[in-house]
């Protein structure tokens, strides 16, 4: 039987190894790329549209794979179950950035919220660009 300190050591690692890797380019470039897709369709009601539902679980292939892709790369002994198993017993004392994300894997209204999250920051960008344009008029008369 493992101890639970082998568990802390096996769970400290997979999370040192997702840190590596979800700030490469290829990473950022895949989830993106995914929310520019998708972050149109999504509405602050409470009420679920169906085709949620199948974003939701495009949105967990797609980084589920690439995250389980890179750890087996990296790890000989790597299980998702196992992983899985000690990231729901943690659920609650885990915070952060990448806890997030791995949470939105797991978790809808997680993965709703961050999709809601990037359509507000999409939206305020694109508002602040259009508070910034100015057009003035150039005088083409000759003094």
């Amino acid at each position: 039987m493992s101890s639970s300190s082998e568990f802390e050591d096996y769970f400290d690692t997979v999370i040192g190894h997702i840190e590596d890797f979800v700030i490469s380019d290829e990473f950022k470039k895949l989830v993106q790329n995914f929310m520019q897709t998708y972050y149109q369709e999504f509405d602050e009601c409470e009420e679920n549209k169906i085709e949620y539902t199948e974003i939701f679980n495009q949105y967990t292939t797609a980084i589920e794979g690439y995250i389980v892709e890179n750890l087996e790369k990296r790890m000989n002994n790597f299980d998702m179950e196992r992983f899985s198993e000690e990231l729901c017993r943690r659920k609650t004392q885990l915070d952060g950035e990448i806890f997030e994300l791995l949470f939105s894997l797991t978790d809808f209204l997680a993965f709703k919220e961050l999709i809601l999250d990037y359509k507000l920051y999409k939206e305020r960008h694109l508002s602040d660009l259009d508070s910034g344009i100015q057009i003035n008029r150039i005088s083409t008369s000759i003094l």
